[in-house]
C-alpha cells in the first residue's frame, strides 16, 4: 500500500490529470472532448493569471490602481477576465445543472473583452451529450491545479501540462489525431537542425502550432550560445529576449485546430496575431503572399491529391530559379516543397517532413523538379526516418532541408540514415530518444560547420552518414534515398557468408536430427497404448 502510495506522489501532474480527465470522458469521442478539456485548462490558466493580477492591483488600490480596469491588464500581458468567468465563479457552480452554458458564457464574455482571443475559445460545454456531472468533476479536477501564476509560469507546467494532452488526445485519436499533431520528438528534431535563433519563423500548415513553441523553447535552452554567435556579434549581447529575437507566421485550414494553436501559442505569451485560418488553406488562399521567412518548418499533410493543383498551373509559386516546373495535381508533396522554397529569404532555410516517396518519384514532372532543385543547389541534407513515428499514417517518412545559403556546400548533400533509430513506446508508435536527436543534428551541424571553431570535424559513418556531390546523384538518376549513398555499417561490412551459411546450415541438420527424434519417441509412447476392447 506504502508502495502505491510513493508512485501517485511521484506521478507527474500532467499525467495524474490527465488520467482524471480521460476517465471523466465515459463514452464521449476523444476528438470532442479534447476541446472540453483544453478549453477548461487555458480558462483555468488566464483566470490564474489574471487573479494574481488582480491581488497585486488590489493592494495598490491607495496609490490609484484599478484592479477592474482592462489596461491595467494589458499592460502587463495580462488577459481581462470578467467576473462571471472567473474560476472562483465557474467552480462554484460546478454541481449545476447549467454549469455547460455557465462555461459558454465565460467564454464568450473573455473573447469580449480580449479581442487577441475573439473566435478561439471552444464554446462546446452546453452539449445535451456532454454529461453535466462529469463536467463539474472535470472543472473540480482542473481546479486542484495552479496554472497560470507567475511561478507556475517560470515552471511551464501548463505549458507540460497541454502540451501532453496534446499528445495523449492524438494517440486516442489516431490517424485523425495526426492531422493537428506533430510527434513532439519529431518538430525538436527539425528544430534543434535548422536552429532558429532569430528571424521570421513560418509554418503554412501549422496544426496546433507545435513548431513555434519548439523554436521558442529552442532559443530559451541556448541563450548563452545564442549571445556568443548572434546577439554577441552585433554588440547586444548584455540584453536577450527570446520573444523579442522571432517572429511567427502561420496558416491552417481547420478552424478547430487553428483554435487550438492559438491557446498553445497564448499560454507562452508568443505573439500569433500572424497565425492566420481560411478554410480554403495555403495553396488557395496564400495570406502571407510577400512574406520572406528565414526558417520554414512543416509537415505537410503525405500525398494530398486533393490540393485544387488543376486551378494553379501557372502560379508564381512554380518557378524555381526563374525556371517553371508545375507539380502534378494528383500529389501536392512537389507543390509543397516549391511553396516552401517560393516563401525562402534570401538566405533562408527550410526544414519539412514529406513521405519517402517523395525522394524517388519520377511521377508527372517530380523527378524534373527533383533534379532543379540538386542541381541549384538548394537541397542541403536529406535525412531517412523510422517508421511508426507518425500517428496518421504507416506511409514511410523522411525530412528535407533545403537552404538559399549553401556557401562552399554548393556541391554537397549531407544523407543521413535513421531509419534503425528510435525506441518503441506501444506497439504501433516509436519516438526518438534525445540521445538520436542529438547524434542526427551534431552531425548535421559538424558538416555544415566546417572550419568553425566550436564544431567537432566531420566523417562520414557508414550505415549512417555520407556526403555525396551532385555528380554522384545524378550518377543514380537523382534519387535522394539515404540508404542509396550511406552503404552498410561497418559490422555488416564485415560480414562473411561462408561462415554464416556453415553455421546456419549445421544448425538446421541438428534440428531436423532432434525432430526425428522426438516424432519416434512420441510414435514409440503411442505403441505402448492399450485400447480397451469392446464389451
Amino acid at each position: 500500500m506504502a508502495k502505491t502510495a510513493k508512485t501517485e506522489q511521484e506521478e507527474p501532474l500532467k499525467v495524474k490529470l490527465w488520467k482524471a480527465a480521460d476517465k471523466l470522458r465515459k463514452n464521449m469521442d476523444a476528438a470532442e472532448y479534447k476541446h472540453v478539456a483544453l478549453g477548461l485548462i487555458f480558462l483555468k490558466y488566464i483566470s490564474d493569471a489574471f487573479e494574481e493580477q488582480y491581488q497585486n492591483l488590489l493592494a495598490q488600490k491607495s496609490d490609484g490602481a484599478d484592479p477592474e480596469d482592462k489596461n491595467e491588464y494589458l499592460a502587463d500581458k495580462v488577459f481581462f477576465v470578467p467576473a462571471t468567468a472567473r474560476w472562483s465563479y465557474i467552480q462554484g457552480r460546478a454541481t449545476q445543472p447549467t454549469i455547460g452554458k455557465d462555461i459558454d458564457d465565460a467564454m464568450d464574455a473573455i473573447e469580449k473583452d480580449n479581442p487577441s482571443l475573439r473566435g478561439v475559445l471552444p464554446k462546446v460545454f452546453a452539449q445535451e451529450k456532454l454529461d453535466k456531472a462529469s463536467l463539474g468533476g472535470l472543472v473540480n479536477l482542473v481546479g486542484s491545479a495552479t496554472l497560470g501564476t507567475k511561478e507556475a509560469q517560470s515552471k511551464d507546467i501548463l505549458g507540460q501540462v497541454f502540451e501532453y494532452f496534446l499528445g495523449e488526445f492524438a494517440l486516442s485519436e489516431g490517424k485523425k489525431g495526426g492531422q493537428f499533431y506533430t510527434p513532439q520528438s519529431v518538430v525538436k528534431l527539425l528544430v534543434e537542425m535548422l536552429e532558429p535563433y532569430e528571424g521570421r519563423v513560418f509554418d503554412p500548415c501549422c496544426g496546433s502550432g507545435g513548431m513555434f513553441v519548439q523554436s521558442e523553447k529552442f532559443i530559451n535552452m541556448h541563450q548563452d550560445y545564442y549571445k556568443k554567435k548572434g546577439a554577441g556579434r552585433q554588440g547586444i549581447a548584455s540584453q536577450f529576449n527570446p520573444t523579442d529575437r522571432i517572429s511567427i507566421y502561420g496558416q491552417e485550414s481547420n478552424q478547430t485546430t487553428w483554435r487550438l494553436a492559438k491557446m498553445n501559442l497564448s499560454i507562452r505569451g508568443i505573439d500569433s496575431s500572424n497565425v492566420k485560418w481560411n478554410n480554403e488553406g495555403s495553396f488557395l488562399n496564400d495570406l502571407h503572399k510577400d512574406l520572406k521567412a528565414d526558417y520554414i518548418i512543416a509537415n505537410p499533410p503525405f500525398n494530398d491529391s486533393d490540393w485544387s493543383g488543376e486551378l494553379l498551373r501557372d502560379d508564381a509559386r512554380w518557378k524555381v530559379l526563374g525556371e517553371q516546373l508545375t507539380p502534378p495535381a494528383g500529389n501536392a508533396n512537389y507543390a509543397w516543397i516549391q511553396h516552401f522554397l517560393y516563401h525562402l529569404a534570401p538566405t533562408g532555410q527550410a526544414g519539412f517532413v514529406l513521405s519517402k516517396g517523395s525522394l524517388t518519384t519520377n511521377t508527372t514532372g517530380e523527378g524534373d523538379i527533383r533534379k532543379a532543385l540538386i542541381e541549384k543547389g538548394l537541397v542541403d541534407c536529406i535525412v531517412n526516418l523510422p517508421t511508426k513515428l507518425f500517428l496518421n499514417t504507416q506511409i514511410p517518412a523522411c525530412l528535407w532541408f533545403l537552404s538559399r545559403n549553401r556557401k562552399g556546400r554548393e556541391n554537397e548533400i549531407l544523407f543521413i540514415d535513421a531509419r534503425n533509430m528510435g525506441f518503441l513506446i506501444n506497439r504501433k508508435n516509436r519516438d526518438l530518444s534525445s540521445e538520436d536527436i542529438d547524434l542526427i543534428a551534431g552531425t548535421y551541424h559538424n558538416w555544415r560547420n566546417t572550419g568553425d571553431d566550436l564544431s567537432s570535424p566531420y566523417e562520414d559513418v557508414p550505415g549512417f552518414c555520407k556526403v555525396a556531390t551532385i555528380e554522384e546523384v545524378a550518377k543514380l538518376n537523382y534519387v535522394l534515398t539515404p540508404g542509396r549513398y550511406v552503404g552498410l555499417a561497418d559490422e555488416e561490412d564485415d560480414f562473411n557468408f561462408v561462415e554464416r551459411f556453415t553455421s546456419l546450415k549445421t544448425e538446421l541438420e541438428k534440428q531436423i536430427a532432434e525432430e526425428a527424434d522426438l516424432n519416434k519417441k512420441i510414435a514409440d509412447n503411442l505403441a505402448k497404448i492399450k485400447l480397451p476392447t469392446n464389451a
